[in-house]
């Protein structure tokens, strides 16, 4: 199920890229960009490749330009996979390393550094490995709202037990998370008798990974902002 989508167009890392800069975050190295005078922040928690993949953070940075303070920490702790080394270092293996229960207990720490920097209102996005710790996060009351764009290893049972309003942006070709889960998730959020708000929208002709490893063509752009365009709708309703 780890298999090639996740090493399809693997980001050039560049811990030089993006408009921002790094600092500590509840106790991880971070890319931040953005206001610190806003009372809003958001965090991006990345897919497998991490912190430093340049598209990632030029996300980040439209994030921020649409008025949030962006939080993008190393959960890897510098340790991101790296496709190179797939042939001794598969990414099964590199999970056993990182597993997303640690991204979880983390991604509350880096949570609670900001809330008490002042922000008063915070969520996430998550990112196919981050979209786990997203879904676990959406279970608690660290986030107003998260987002999952192409998540792996969530399941049915998570969508029962969100307390916060949740966006699933996915693709239509995608082993982790293929078009017949995607609708197990939908209906188990519509069944539910204590309702929140969500989001459902499944993309037609992308696959695992498009959101922030698109291709520099004008069609995977457009596919990409579109996904960008409805994270940040679903952020600004909820992150206020």
């Amino acid at each position: 199920m780890a298999g090639p989508q996740c090493c399809s167009n693997p980001p050039t890392l560049d811990p030089n890229s993006g408009d921002g800069h790094v600092e500590k975050v509840g106790g991880l190295s971070a890319y931040v960009t953005g206001s610190s005078k806003t009372k809003l922040a958001i965090v991006l928690i990345s897919d497998i490749y991490g912190y430093e993949a340049p598209k990632l953070r030029k996300l980040a940075d439209k994030i921020a330009a649409a008025g949030f303070f962006v939080a993008v920490p190393d959960f890897f702790h510098g340790d991101p996979f790296i496709i190179e080394e797939s042939a001794t270092r598969p990414i099964p293996v590199w999970l056993k390393d990182h597993g997303t229960d640690k991204g979880l207990e983390e991604a509350k720490q880096v949570i609670l550094d900001i809330k008490s920097q002042g922000f008063t209102a915070v969520g996430a996005a998550g990112f196919c490995w981050g979209g786990k710790v997203v879904a676990d996060l959406a279970k608690t009351d660290f986030i107003h709202a998260g987002v999952l764009l192409h998540p792996a290893f969530v399941t049915v049972d998570d969508c029962k037990e969100f307390k916060k309003p949740l966006a699933i942006l996915a693709a239509e070709v995608d082993q982790w998370a293929p078009p017949e889960l995607i609708h197990q998730y939908e209906n188990a959020l519509s069944e539910r008798t204590d309702k929140i708000d969500y989001f459902v929208k499944l993309f037609p002709g992308v696959a695992h990974g498009w959101t922030v490893r698109y291709a520099d063509n004008e069609e995977a752009i457009r596919r990409a902002n579109e996904s960008h365009e409805d994270l940040l709708n679903w952020v600004t309703k909820y992150v206020k």
